[in-house]
């Protein structure tokens, strides 16, 4: 390759992510940083730190040529040309011999695009497209498929016809089979038992519990219709549920310590739902799920042990935890401005971010579980939207947030119920009921509405209710 600075650190990065093991020879009398740092990591890549000479085309088999110099671009191709050798001229296809492609490398599967050399930059745009559009998971079913393909028997047109109908259901919607509907209804019924013995078991031994189911307090419909509402609204953008559910509860008069309890009781089961679903098409990406539960469920322990140990000082919790949703709810505000624009959404709304991916995720998983667990929400608001914001596809990390969630709020839930002492328990089920009823919905309805205007509405809405309970807590 002779030239290292932008361009040939370009080429040099495709060469050595498709072909690590290749032998290169860089000649340049400028080499810039990025590619002297990219070649220390590269044993068989050698820097020539000089201008080009005829011998350089000794014994090689490709010559790259991306220099700022036509004049010394045809020179060097009228060499090759005499030894044979093929050559690829950046920006100038018509002394290419061959392209260099945009390869799309996700596992085993590497998908190449090529332009002819006619515009790189879409190349580099369809090669951004497939590679958010292509799940990680992608090397398991190439390496299920391998395991299938290596028990298959018979000639090649039978292997060929056998793995057809096998891959028929990556296109088709097939009706579930009879032992898969069987399979459902005993789960349904299972859990349908296993909620009924629950029930049944605090009614005999909780009496403020069984109380509350038999009077059933006017709080149980406010917070139902509030828990269906606002959980229908995050299952459609993938936050705010915590958020507008502590506002609510707070402007109620609930404490802020029970509040987050309660918030994160019914998280369980509207998660818990949402999460199995979102798995169940695919959404979720193990690795984004795996990196984030572990510090996620640590970080709500502690913001929950903490929230409950300062339970007497209510009055100073209460306006501290509605100036947190009111800076959320300018977030999410922000939010619904900023974090489309500039990008193509598609249907799915999806966005094409150019920025890199984000890879400290376990941090960011900590510090949401934390702070969700301290204000009574946030995990959606900070987590999901930093995931999309650091170019992370939209509907993976909607899936494997929602996935994760779910352990979260069971942990921080503990916790909860072991250190505080006085528990709601209208308000706990309303929300239960209310947002685990919203949950199936709300998935079906997550790409089917304009989500821009939907941020933007919720916003507006903890913003005011936020700013109400601020002023009405100062009054008092």
């Amino acid at each position: 390759m002779v030239g290292a600075g932008k361009v040939g650190l370009e080429k040099l990065s495709a060469m050595l992510n498709n072909s690590p093991d290749a032998k290169i020879s860089i000649v340049a009398d400028h080499i810039a940083e990025e590619v002297e740092l990219l070649a220390i990591q590269y044993p068989a890549v050698t820097i020539y730190r000089r201008k080009f000479e005829e011998t350089d085309l000794d014994g090689i088999s490709l010559a790259i040529l991306a220099t700022d110099d036509p004049a010394l671009h045809k020179y060097i191709h009228e060499l090759a040309i005499e030894r044979n050798l093929l050559v690829n001229v950046a920006d100038t296809p018509g002394l290419c011999d061959f392209y260099l492609g945009s390869i799309v490398k996700k596992g085993n599967l590497k998908v190449a695009i090529s332009t002819n050399g006619k515009s790189p930059t879409m190349a580099k745009r369809l090669k951004q497209v497939f590679h958010e559009g292509i799940p990680e998971e992608i090397d398991e079913t190439l390496e299920n498929m391998n395991k299938v393909r290596d028990t298959l028997n018979g000639d090649f047109a039978y292997k060929v016809k056998k793995l057809n109908s096998i891959t028929e259901g990556l296109v088709l919607k097939k009706k579930p089979l009879p032992s898969q509907q069987i399979r459902r209804r005993t789960i349904i019924i299972a859990l349908l038992i296993l909620i009924g013995v629950s029930f049944w078991w605090f009614w005999q031994h909780e009496s403020t519990f069984g109380t509350a189911l038999t009077t059933i307090p006017t709080e149980f419909y406010y917070f139902f219709g509030a828990g269906f509402l606002f959980a229908l609204i995050d299952g459609a953008i993938g936050m705010s549920y915590g958020v507008t559910t502590t506002t609510f509860s707070l402007s109620m008069g609930v404490p802020p310590a029970s509040a987050s309890m309660a918030v994160h009781i019914s998280e369980i089961f509207s998660n818990g739902i949402a999460g199995w679903m979102h798995n169940r098409l695919k959404n979720v990406n193990k690795k984004l799920f795996k990196a984030l539960v572990v510090p996620g469920i640590i970080g709500a322990v502690i913001g929950a042990a903490l929230l409950s140990s300062l339970e007497e000082y209510e009055h100073f919790i209460r306006p501290l935890i509605s100036c947190y949703t009111l800076i959320l709810g300018i977030v999410i505000f922000k939010k619904a401005l900023t974090i489309y624009r500039g990008r193509k959404v598609n249907r799915n709304n999806e966005t094409t971010n150019k920025n890199n991916k984000i890879t400290k995720v376990t941090p960011l998983g900590f510090g949401g579980g934390f702070i969700d667990a301290v204000g009574g929400g946030g995990w959606g608001s900070i987590v999901l939207s930093t995931l999309i914001a650091g170019g992370r596809n939209a509907r993976y990390a909607l899936g494997s947030v929602k996935a994760s969630r779910f352990f979260i709020a069971i942990f921080s839930s503990l916790t909860f119920f072991t250190l505080l002492n006085e528990l709601h328990w209208a308000v706990m089920i309303g929300l239960v009921f209310g947002s685990a009823a919203a949950a199936p919905i709300a998935v079906g309805i997550s790409h089917r509405i304009p989500v821009k205007m939907l941020m933007l509405a919720v916003s507006i809405l903890v913003i005011l209710v936020s700013i109400y309970n601020i002023f009405h807590i100062a009054d008092l």
